[in-house]
Order: structure tokens, then C-alpha cells, then sequence
């Protein structure tokens, strides 16, 4: 009877370790995270005279950086990149879901030869480096006259969504129950009308969840869009890395930190409304039933 008691001693105290553990760890995680951010936002609205201050919580509050970094009478247009970057990664989400989820359909639901070849392919896109494009691009979209434009950088970051979109998709798709697209064909339903009617909005959660990551991968994107875009069409990324102050010989760090805040804390915000959508897009098929 000692020897029962003391064991589940042992298994709370253990139970109870775990739990610290668990939360001393999610702590440090999203310590780590977050801290860059959070600095940045410091700095943001910090007084421009005291940006290098080491005082770890805000000090000497001001908004002034931030109608600098939306004023664009110092060269620089915010707004108009926060446009543009919407206009890219909106275009870029819509055509890669569009395209992704056929796609996705297709290597889950059909068979035919040369799949695996297929989707082989398509993982080793997903792994081909950005870098590695910069130049043929560069050189491709100068000879047709494209540097500059819109579709120069839609293009290029279609390429990047579509593995993303057809991956999640397709593990979504598989594990759909097949009886439910059949039973809608023996009631009369064409495959397609199956598709639209019946599986597409079971995968909605799948698919709402593949458009919020595509749309963040293309508003983060910067390696191609330094390169491909002109000051009439860049994207925020872009923008805030050529920022520049008043003063040609000082670098307006706290302005830049003002941008960088103004369009960071939209996506935040997004993602921590649909935080619940995303998980469960996210682990939509991963348990096999």
C-alpha cells in the first residue's frame, strides 16, 4: 500500500515537472521569436535622438517616425508599396490555389502514368534555390521587356507557391473520403460537378489555410523582387530596404523600424485571428482514418 502511494507520488511530481518543462520551453521558444519584433517596435517609437538606446522597454515615445516613414516627400512611398505588395501576393495567391488545387485533385484522386514522375518534379522545384534565378530572370525578362512589371515578379513567386499549395493540398485531398465523390456521381453528378459541389468544399480548410501561407511567402519575398522590380512597381520589401531619410549620409534606422512595424503588425494580427483555421488546415489529413 506504501509502495502504490509513493508511486503516484513519484508520477505527479513527474506529471507536474513535464508541465513546467513544457511551459519553460514554449516560454523560450516564443521568447525567441518574438524578440526581434518586439525590439523593432521599441525602436519604432522611440525618439530618433535616442534610437541607440539599450533600455529594453519603450522609452521617450514618440509617433514621429512614424509619419516619416509614411511621409513621401523624402523619396519614399510607403503606401504605395504596401499596394503593390498586395496586388502581387494577392494575383500570386489566387493563381497558385487555383492551379494548385487541380493540380492537387489530380495526383490525389486520378490515376495515370508518370504520377510519382510528376510529383517528383514538382518537390525538386520547391527545393531549386532563389538565387540561382536571379540571373536567367534578370536576363529573360530585360530581352522581352518585362523588367520592371508586375508580371515579372507574379510570375517568378507562382513558381514559388505552387509546391507549397499542391503539397498540402494533395496530403488533404488523399485522405478524403472517396464514397462521398461517388455517391454524388451515382446520383448524376459529373466529376467536375463532384469536385465543386462535394470535395471542394470539404478542402476549404486546407484551402484557406494554403492561401494564407502563400500570400505570407510572397509578401515576405525579397531576393527576387530586389532584383526584377523598378521604384513604380516594388513590392514593401523592397521599399524598406532602399529607405531613405532626409539626410543622404544618415540612415533613418528608427523611420526604417516604423515601416517595418506598419507592415508587420496587419500580418500578426491576421495570423493570431486565424491562428485556430490555420492548425486545423494544417493537421486536416494528417491522421489516417
Amino acid at each position: 500500500m506504501t509502495t502504490t502511494a509513493s508511486a503516484q507520488v513519484i508520477q505527479r511530481k513527474t506529471r507536474r515537472g513535464e508541465g513546467w518543462g513544457s511551459y519553460l520551453s514554449g516560454a523560450i521558444i516564443v521568447i525567441w521569436c518574438l524578440l526581434p519584433f518586439y525590439w523593432m517596435m521599441v525602436v519604432a517609437f522611440r525618439d530618433v535622438s535616442h534610437t541607440f538606446d539599450t533600455t529594453p522597454w519603450p522609452t521617450y515615445l514618440t509617433l514621429d517616425n512614424f509619419a516619416a516613414a509614411l511621409d513621401p516627400s523624402g523619396g519614399n512611398n510607403l503606401l504605395r508599396s504596401i499596394g503593390n505588395s498586395l496586388l502581387i501576393s494577392g494575383v500570386t495567391t489566387a493563381v497558385a490555389v487555383v492551379l494548385g488545387v487541380t493540380v492537387s485533385y489530380a495526383l490525389a484522386r486520378l490515376n495515370f502514368s508518370g504520377k510519382s514522375f510528376v510529383t517528383g518534379i514538382i518537390l525538386a522545384a520547391s527545393m531549386f534555390p532563389g538565387i540561382a534565378l536571379v540571373t536567367p530572370l534578370f536576363q529573360l525578362f530585360t530581352n522581352i521587356s518585362w523588367l520592371g512589371t508586375y508580371q515579372a515578379l507574379i510570375i517568378p513567386n507562382i513558381s514559388f507557391a505552387l509546391p507549397l499549395t499542391i503539397y498540402t493540398l494533395t496530403s488533404f485531398l488523399h485522405d478524403l473520403p472517396w464514397e462521398l465523390e461517388e455517391a454524388a456521381r451515382v446520383d448524376g453528378a459529373t466529376r467536375g460537378q463532384a469536385f465543386t459541389r462535394v470535395i471542394l468544399p470539404l478542402a476549404a480548410p486546407a484551402v484557406f489555410t494554403t492561401a494564407i501561407l502563400a500570400f505570407i511567402a510572397t509578401w515576405n519575398e525579397y531576393l527576387l523582387a530586389s532584383q526584377l522590380s523598378r521604384p513604380n512597381v516594388e513590392p514593401v520589401t523592397v521599399a524598406i530596404a532602399r529607405f531613405a531619410g532626409a539626410n543622404p549620409y544618415i540612415q533613418p534606422y528608427a523611420a526604417i523600424m516604423a515601416a517595418g512595424t506598419i507592415v508587420t503588425v496587419p500580418l500578426v494580427i491576421l495570423v493570431l485571428i486565424l491562428q485556430r483555421r490555420i492548425v486545423a488546415g494544417l493537421t486536416a489529413g494528417g491522421v489516417k482514418s
